[in-house]
């Protein structure tokens, strides 16, 4: 055989067994404090049309996404991001709805990124969509539902921070910037290069005063009063009107209790170029990478047809599992499976009793002894499958019920358990 077919390709693994179980119990918890904040679920495509995806709508960029043809000669990709596949459906299904509508689903994105890199191309997301609302307060909302999501599956130290993409436009429009060259500044303040930022700043035909604030954004990150500060550089009203905007989210953070979980980075600028207002990340120890993403996209679903403010967030969970692990956070599995173990004579009684236990909910493997393995092979069997006992027939009216944690022994009728 082929060695190469027992491995997947790089960028993508398989999770199973223990691993598996917790990330299903977290992705549980998260989906229920989406239940609780109103959420609705839907669920989108796992490959769409390229242009749905494309520059122009702010996404991933065309030689990040997987891409490939149907039989007409459609450019398809698999999803890189799911935003732009929700507000696809808002524009369609809720075209005239003018309350708020809010979204909830979980699913896989898939990057093609650079090898070597150590990041997975194939990423779980769950994640929330609020629409129809361009509110501060809806703002606040879908920042406490993420700290919500982060505390009920265990997370006690993390951070939100929260940026403004407004302040910074609004500071390249006062400074009279060019395109090329607000690119060039946006790069170097996404890689957190900012003695670069510095000394292509001074090269610059701008003002003092606008050479001070563009070199400014490596202290930009704080609380209230970095704010206060960032302020003091900026005189154009979109600026201003973004920090004015970031106070409002915060006192209405305070209402909710979550205060000592928020910062402030005025130097946070996503990468899908559809955000207009706040954006933010959160960060917790054990990932040196987001666990979590999202911000204000007002735009984006005019370009599918509907006029609609929104904002939403996503949670990355292969990020969040690592985090936990990292963090030695216990989650709390199910493994209360119990093998039901039987000889050829009594295969009627074993179906019998599985099928009554499993109609009780219980979760029941049932498996016919084999000549070729003793008890014992099936008491280890057990423990690694982690099985919470072994129920082995004797006869129409008798068992064995045997304890995985220690081996013991003893005499039970089937009776007791129908």
């Amino acid at each position: 055989m082929n060695e190469k077919l027992l491995h997947t390709p790089e960028g993508v693994r398989d999770i199973y067994e223990s691993e598996l179980k917790r990330r299903f119990k977290v992705l549980e918890h998260l989906h229920h404090v989406l239940e609780l904040y109103s959420y609705q679920d839907i669920d989108t495509p796992t490959f769409e049309y390229f242009d749905i995806f494309n520059m122009d709508k702010g996404s991933a960029a065309s030689n990040e996404m997987y891409k490939f043809f149907d039989r007409n000669n459609n450019t398809l990709v698999l999803r890189p991001d799911i935003t732009p596949s929700i507000a696809r459906c808002v524009a369609k299904y809720y075209a005239d709805e003018k309350l708020p509508i809010k979204l909830c689903y979980e699913g896989n994105t898939f990057i093609n990124a650079h090898q070597h890199q150590g990041k997975l191309n194939e990423c779980t997301q769950i994640g929330g969509e609020l629409i129809n609302d361009a509110s501060s307060a809806s703002d606040a909302e879908v920042i406490a539902c993420v700290v919500s999501c982060l505390l009920a599956v265990g997370l006690k130290e993390f951070q939100i921070e929260i940026g403004q993409v407004d302040y910074f436009k609004g500071l390249i429009a006062e400074a009279g910037i060019d395109k090329e060259t607000e690119k060039k500044i946006r790069d170097y303040i996404k890689l957190k290069n900012f003695f670069g930022l510095s000394e292509f700043v001074s090269t610059l035909d701008i003002s003092d005063n606008m050479k001070k604030a563009l070199s400014s954004f490596d202290n930009l990150f704080g609380g209230l009063e970095m704010l206060e500060v960032a302020a003091t550089f900026v005189s154009n009203p979109k600026s201003i009107a973004a920090i004015e905007r970031m106070k409002k989210v915060y006192n209405a953070l305070v209402s909710y209790g979550f205060e000592k979980y928020i910062g402030f980075d005025l130097s946070m600028l996503n990468g899908y170029n559809y955000y207009t207002g706040i954006v933010f990340r959160g960060y917790t120890y054990g990932t040196g990478n987001a666990i979590v993403k999202g911000g204000r996209y007002d735009n984006l679903l005019s370009q599918f047809g509907k006029d609609a403010p929104s904002v939403g967030f996503a949670i990355y969970v292969d990020e969040l599992m690592n985090a936990l692990s990292r963090n030695k956070i216990a989650i709390d599995v199910d493994y209360s499976n119990v093998l039901v173990l039987y000889e050829r004579d009594n295969q009627q009684a074993a179906i019998g009793l599985a099928t009554k236990l499993r109609q009780s909910d219980k979760k029941i493997e049932l498996v016919r002894k084999s000549d070729k393995h003793a008890i014992e092979d099936y008491i280890e069997y057990a423990k690694k499958m982690k099985f919470s006992g072994i129920y082995s027939i004797v006869n129409d009216n008798d068992l064995i019920d045997i304890s995985v944690k220690d081996g013991s022994k003893s005499d039970r009728k089937i009776s007791e358990l129908m």
